[in-house]
């Protein structure tokens, strides 16, 4: 393998670790947070779904922002964001404050995530290109693992805005190396296609507001945000068809390797991730267990994750894209279905099995979509692809996160794990769907093996 630069590897990997422990920050600190300034059911379900839905927003946008006017540029300017709203959060007076603080942390995680894999892209080729994306998804397993463990330590130190300081401080001493070690990627002559963000921002938040409110029970308003979403998104796609610079090249959806990596991330988002993401609530409120031993019990999905991400590289050099992408979605689907011994008589041991082979498949699978991400769309448009491929895992987190926690809200004891399990089947649904998806997509010429 030649000689490559590792700072803008580790600056790149950093940031995107730190994007996930935002996004975690409040698994283990939600209750604190509602504790100190009095939050209802409402407002606790938006804290959790504000980063999300503004990285969901931002994220194509940010990829536009790049390709256009400069990659590093925008990824810099995400860590600003992020450090800015973090401070903001932690000093946040009331619940609707911070919701707010959220939702920009997630616009700044944005730029980080939507221009990171394609500054990686930019950088590196061939084998060195797979490693960098194997180092860059252990980044995501890393702050998955991080952030509730962290968030939980520093709350007998500086209570709940004690994470939120820390992800400023980072944040910062990030972008500032950022700006001196990370290259700028040619910049092109055409404008950023702003109506189409603003279109698409309108319609994912209407949507990802639907997705929170649906979770609280307020069918009337999720209706109006849904009709809202439906025509927001069909005016976008209307204006991306006549753009001369779209921020998302409808006509790469005909090019079976993107749709295969975006589908795949959806479906990861919607599966894995989600379910994944609510097993710290397993184990609080179904089995009796402090929220610190539920974030270093959910280590055996998230630490697994990135360790099998750095080490996607090992298998061996015939498994194609196409091949390690479906093995890593069946991966996660039998761990996934292992959630289903979860009972009330059950010790948090019987979880491990389950957490063991879903951390080792989402991590092979993390890894060849975030190259698969910049490999099956145009060198120029990296930033782009990046961007598609975080969206549609967020809007699958967005959507999963929320149909389970309607199957398990306001139970107790029986209950609660008949909601759970019911959870598990359908998130389980969500990988086998994506399984057959990635065989049809297969048939068809250029399909995800030829690499």
């Amino acid at each position: 393998m030649p000689v490559t630069p590792k700072a803008p590897l580790a600056i790149v990997a950093l940031a995107t670790l730190l994007s996930l422990v935002v996004f975690t920050l409040p698994l283990t600190t939600l209750e604190a947070m509602t504790a100190a300034l009095g939050l209802g059911p409402a407002q606790q379900a938006w804290i959790m779904s504000g980063m999300p839905l503004g990285a969901a927003c931002g994220l194509l946008i940010a990829g536009a922002f790049g390709d256009t006017l400069g990659r590093r540029r925008t990824f810099v300017g995400g860590l600003w964001l992020t450090a800015l709203a973090s401070v903001a959060a932690a000093l946040a007076p009331t619940g609707l404050f911070l919701i707010v603080a959220r939702v920009v942390q997630g616009l700044g995680s944005a730029g980080i995530m939507a221009c990171g894999l394609g500054l990686l892209g930019q950088i590196y080729e061939g084998e060195p290109r797979r490693r960098a994306a194997a180092i860059w998804a252990a980044g995501l397993g890393a702050g998955v693992a991080l952030g509730p463990i962290l968030a939980a330590a520093l709350l007998p130190i500086g209570g709940w805005p004690a994470g939120h300081w820390a992800i400023a401080l980072a944040a910062t001493i990030l972008a500032l190396s950022a700006s001196a070690r990370l290259p700028e990627s040619p910049r092109s002559p055409h404008r950023v296609d702003l109506t189409g963000g603003l279109l698409l921002m309108l319609g994912l938040g209407c949507l990802l507001s639907a997705l929170t409110e649906l979770r609280l029970g307020a069918f009337g308003v999720v209706g109006l945000l849904a009709l809202g979403a439906l025509a927001f998104l069909a005016l976008f796609l209307r204006t991306e068809r006549r753009a001369p610079n779209p921020i998302l090249r409808l006509d790469l959806f005909a090019h079976a390797p993107f749709t295969g990596a975006t589908l795949a991330a959806f479906a990861s988002g919607a599966g894995v991730l989600a379910l994944m993401s609510l097993v710290p609530t397993v184990l609080v409120r179904g089995m009796g267990q402090t929220p610190l031993t539920a974030a270093f019990v959910l280590l055996a999905w998230s630490a697994l994750t990135a360790i099998s991400a750095l080490n996607a590289h090992r298998l061996p050099a015939r498994w194609t894209s196409r091949q390690r992408v479906i093995g890593g979605i069946v991966g996660c689907g039998v761990g996934q279905a292992l959630m289903l011994l979860a009972t009330p008589a059950a010790s948090w041991a019987i979880l491990v099995p389950g957490l063991l082979i879903a951390g080792v498949s989402n991590g092979i699978l993390n890894a060849a979509l975030g190259h698969e991400a910049v490999q099956s769309v145009p060198p120029e448009r990296a930033a782009m692809g990046s961007a598609a491929n975080n969206t549609a895992r967020y809007l699958g987190s967005a959507l999963g996160i929320a149909l389970i926690s309607i199957l398990i809200a306001g139970r107790d004891g029986e209950r609660f794990f008949a909601g759970w399990h019911e959870a598990v089947v359908m998130s389980t649904l969500f990988s086998g769907l994506a399984v057959f998806a990635m065989l049809g997509l297969a048939r068809e010429r250029g399909s995800l093996g030829a690499r």
